[in-house]
């Protein structure tokens, strides 16, 4: 499938949620925080949001179910890659936002900050700061662009966010059997934007900082785009935490959760939900052989308090995964829920997602995944990290349990 194909099919599927929810344009625009005219380039193919942000709240609110929300961040990936490629002259003028909601009107999950009346830039302003940039990369080189959703606000040309939820690994190559990454020179057009927090404590040790590497003879042609707190449902994420409740802020969004987790040193309770976007870097396919699951530590469980992200939720369909059991003595990565097993292959215009869930019930063990892959003739292996830091995820077998009921403005103790 090319680029322009997945724009096409991106903007198909976007049509087909928007009619199925059965709300209008407006009513729909106006849940979503952004202008109907944005909504309706969004649908018609005409735009394409450069965060994913905007997308996940659309298909949520019109009710997509696992396998869309799959597909539809795949095709998103290869429209936005489309996006980027053309020229500045296309650029467009930041459409207007509606205004936010009355305090009585139905809430918005995730919803993003809205800029006040009046902050609009431009046409002739957007064209030129784009045409300075190009001048500016060409002589610095390449820019930071951001695989799976960097950016903020519904998507025309609005300024990243500061805290991105995903990290990018670009051609950090496992130099040895321990996983260490191996930096080599950037590729001229993929870098990473700026990284979010780590969600490691700072006594954890930290992995090597994946580094970009170029997709010649000796680079690793692929990429992949990580988010390290995925909630299969508010309920099914849970966090321990080394400090009281009334110190513990309220639970984030899911998009905020890098960042939370970062601020107060909070681990993975009991289960994580990862999400990994692999794509390659040029034309040649890229053949992932299969995925490894590499524990850097393990220990005893934290003793600290277990708290919930969400509370009165029902049961859900399981989303195609991996699983892997951080208790074993030797982890592996097995396909559950209709998962199907490795191999997979990619390239640029064809890009995978896969979703891992790990559970620790015994063990606090901090982690990371290593893709076996190959291309023409070479190979190798692309450690898979969390900003340069091992996942952590702890057993939360027996620890105090709180939960934040909708409404209350605090946390309570969990019912036993």
């Amino acid at each position: 499938m090319t680029e322009a194909d997945g724009t096409a099919e991106f903007a198909t599927l976007l049509r087909g949620l928007k009619e199925r929810s059965g709300l209008s344009y407006g009513v729909l625009a106006k849940r979503l925080h952004m202008s109907t005219s944005t909504l309706h380039r969004y649908c018609n193919g005409d735009a394409v949001p450069v965060d994913h942000a905007p997308v996940e709240r659309l298909a949520r609110v019109c009710k997509a179910g696992p396998e869309e929300l799959v597909e539809l961040h795949r095709l998103w990936v290869l429209a936005d890659a489309a996006r980027r490629t053309k020229p500045v002259a296309a650029a467009e003028e930041p459409s207007a936002v509606e205004p936010a909601p009355a305090p009585d009107a139905e809430p918005v999950p995730d919803a993003e900050p809205v800029p006040a009346p009046g902050k609009r830039h431009s046409r002739r302003a957007v064209v030129l700061a784009a045409a300075l940039a190009v001048v500016v990369a060409g002589g610095a080189g390449a820019f930071a662009v951001h695989l799976a959703g960097g950016g903020s606000g519904d998507g025309d040309g609005r300024k990243d966010r500061a805290g991105a939820a995903s990290s990018v690994t670009q051609g950090a190559r496992s130099a040895d059997p321990s996983g260490t990454a191996s930096p080599s020179p950037g590729p001229k057009h993929k870098p990473s934007a700026g990284p979010s927090r780590s969600g490691a404590p700072a006594g954890d040790a930290p992995g090597t900082p994946s580094a970009p590497a170029a997709a010649g003879a000796t680079g690793t042609p692929l990429t992949v785009a990580t988010t390290p707190y995925v909630y299969e449902s508010p309920c099914s994420q849970h966090f321990l935490i080394d400090r009281p409740p009334a110190e513990v802020p309220p639970p984030p969004l899911e998009q905020d959760a890098p960042n939370w987790v970062g601020a107060i040193g909070a681990v993975a309770s009991g289960e994580q939900f990862i999400k990994l976007t692999v794509q390659g870097t040029g034309s040649d396919t890229v053949v992932l052989e299969d995925m490894d699951v590499r524990v850097v530590k393990s220990g005893a469980p934290l003793a600290w308090n277990d708290y919930s992200m969400g509370v009165g939720c029902g049961g859900g369909v399981g989303t195609k995964s991996f699983g892997v059991d951080l208790d074993a003595p030797r982890p592996v990565s097995a396909p559950r829920n209709g998962q199907r097993d490795f191999p997979y292959k990619v390239s640029e215009s064809d890009p995978e997602v896969f979703y891992i869930k790990a559970n620790a019930k015994a063990h606090d063990v901090s982690w990371v995944l290593e893709l076996k892959w190959s291309s023409g003739g070479r190979h190798g292996v692309l450690k898979v990290d969390d900003q340069g830091r091992a996942f952590r995820t702890s057993a939360d077998v027996g620890r105090p349990g709180y939960d934040y009921p909708i409404g209350a403005g605090s946390w309570g103790e969990r019912a036993a």
